[in-house]
């Protein structure tokens, strides 16, 4: 059985408040893109251990601690699951604040649950996989949602990017979560961000919409200044950073014209939202 988890952007991040338990309340919308992983798993005799293997771009630390392996714990830990043959190909930068390993999890849960016939209903679903990761719960949907809390609490909205042409511009830098949230002061923002989307004009989001990451993190990689000015002299109609990670995107109207010199060497993307 295959999947290809996919990944997303964030249309403005703001980070509202730091909660008792440590971790940070946002406000963002997570909008899918059509970058995606793949991920098989074939069930094999229950005498044989679990097999886990990856290829594409390598995945860095313990495999053991893979959030794809750590999926298949926590269902085999509730349901007493057969063993199985994982094999996942990695497609997703990691570390871009585009979600690809969130992707993953929740795409292991939902293809464990068809194999074996699970019956878990989609409710459970995404308390599960918020027991992954806060941005786990979006990619078992997958569609545009205005995310809040620390990921769980999410809406659909619409917010007329469809038929829009999406870039992204991963520069091979890896940006760490956890000091890019102790830069952050939360605050409320001074507009909300439904109210945005709703009254405004993609043309002017850049005067309104922003990702509290930015300001910090461009200080520290003055390289990503320099990226999105390009997707903005491209032609981009808006550009962020994604997430907390080092993805600039940009989305356009019209044909994405041909990518200057100064992306050579990047990992770059280009599809329809």
């Amino acid at each position: 059985m295959i999947a290809f988890p996919g990944c997303k952007i964030n249309l403005g991040l703001n980070i509202t408040h730091r909660l008792p338990n440590g971790y940070h309340a946002i406000e963002s919308i997570f909008v899918p893109v059509p970058l995606s992983d793949i991920l098989e798993i074939i069930a094999i005799p229950k005498s044989k251990s679990p097999q886990f293997n990856y290829s594409g771009i390598s995945i860095p630390g313990d495999p053991s601690n893979n959030i794809v392996k750590k999926a298949y714990d926590l269902l085999n830990s509730i349901y007493k699951l057969p063993s199985i043959k994982v094999h996942l190909h990695k497609i997703v930068p990691m570390g871009a604040g585009l979600g690809g390993g969130s992707a993953d999890a929740s795409a292991m849960l939902q293809l464990l649950n068809k194999l074996f016939s699970l019956n878990i209903a989609e409710p459970e679903l995404l308390s599960l996989a918020g027991d992954l990761g806060a941005d786990c719960p979006f990619f078992i949907e997958n569609k545009i949602a205005f995310v809040s809390g620390t990921g769980e609490k999410s809406e659909p909205i619409n917010p007329g990017l469809s038929g829009k042409k999406i870039l992204l511009i991963y520069p091979n830098i890896h940006i760490d979560t956890s000091k890019a949230f102790k830069n952050i002061e939360p605050k409320k923002p001074n507009e909300n961000l439904k109210y945005i989307i709703n009254h405004h004009p993609i043309s002017d989001w850049k005067y309104h919409i922003k990702n509290d990451f930015e300001p910090s993190v461009f200080i520290d990689y003055p390289e990503l200044v320099q990226i999105k000015k390009e997707l903005y002299k491209m032609g981009a109609d808006y550009t962020s950073l994604s997430g907390s990670g080092s993805t600039l995107y940009g989305v356009f109207t019209g044909k994405i014209p041909k990518l200057p010199e100064v992306f050579e060497g990047y990992f770059t993307f280009s599809g329809q939202l």
